[in-house]
Order: structure tokens, then sequence, then C-alpha cells
């Protein structure tokens, strides 16, 4: 009988700690979302929500984003997105841990790929020509966003080990 009750304690200590763990992503989603609701109407435009889930710390492909705005989105597509359909779906990424973050290594040996010469930098032109170029093209506003962050106006060039670093410290 002893052992049955510690396993009721164990599961309980656990279901608490879960519904703890859901109550600060729900706070943190909620945060996120009213930074776009700026109508305070617990909408936000459909265009807001790659940028929402990207500040929760998840990194998801255009594909993935699409997938999910489908699930999120109403049965006549409006153009925007309630609260009360994106909570449950984006805590489940979060308890999930879906679309993380590549971790520092592995996107540093990617650069190291690019960068044949290993000078340890990509001209702005480098970088463009594989952003449109290779995998999944990247949006002119993507490209515009990721440039502007990303490349040093007076070399115009992007030392890519302390743009990896600054990428990692803003996810946290």
């Amino acid at each position: 009988m002893e052992g049955g009750r510690r396993d009721h304690h164990t599961m309980t200590v656990l279901w608490g700690t879960q519904e703890i763990i859901v109550a600060e992503f729900h706070k943190k989603i909620k945060e996120a979302f009213e930074v776009f609701d700026h109508e305070s109407n617990n909408t936000v435009d459909v265009r807001e929500i790659g940028t929402i889930i990207r500040s929760l710390g998840c990194c998801p492909t255009e594909g993935e984003l699409h997938d999910l705005i489908a699930e999120v989105e109403e049965e006549e597509p409006t153009g925007y997105i309630r609260f009360e359909k994106f909570l449950p779906v984006m805590t489940e990424i979060l308890l999930e841990r879906k679309y993380r973050p590549i971790p520092e290594d592995v996107l540093l040996r990617a650069f190291e790929v690019l960068d044949s010469a290993k000078r340890g930098f990509l001209t702005k032109d480098e970088l463009i020509k594989y952003m449109t170029e290779e995998g999944e093209p990247f949006s002119q506003e993507e490209m515009e966003e990721m440039l502007s962050a990303a490349i040093d106006p007076e070399s115009n060039s992007i030392n890519y080990k302390d743009y990896i670093t600054m990428m990692v410290i803003d996810e946290n």
C-alpha cells in the first residue's frame, strides 16, 4: 500500500509542476501576443504570428509557420488570429519544445561551410546570394531584416561568430 501512495504523491508533484509550467507559458504567450494586439481586442494580424512565435524562442520554417497559421485561423480566413485559438496551440508547442533554435555549434559549422576561404566573415553579396539561391528562399522583408541586424555597415560584411553569439543570447 505504501508504494501506491508514494506513486500517487509523485504524480501529484509532477502534475503540480506541469501546471506551474503551463501557467508560466500562458503568461509569456499572453505578453507576446499583447504587444501586437493593437486594438486590445484579443486578435492580432496573421502576419505578426511569425514574429510572436519567434519572440517566444521558437524558430519554425516558413512551411511549419504556414501549417500553424492554418491550424489557428478561423474557418473563414479573416486575416486575424484570435488569442483563445492561438493560446492552446502555442502552449503545446512550448511544452513539446518544438521549433527549438539550432545550437550555436551547428550554426557556426554551417557558416564555416559557406566561408570556404575561412576568413571568419561573409560579404553582404555572398550572404544575399546564399539567402536567395540556396534552400528555402527568404522573402525580401526577411532578408532586409536579417541584413540590417547582421551586416556591419563599415565593412559591408557579417562577422558570423559575433552574429551567432548575439542570436543565441537573444533567444533566452
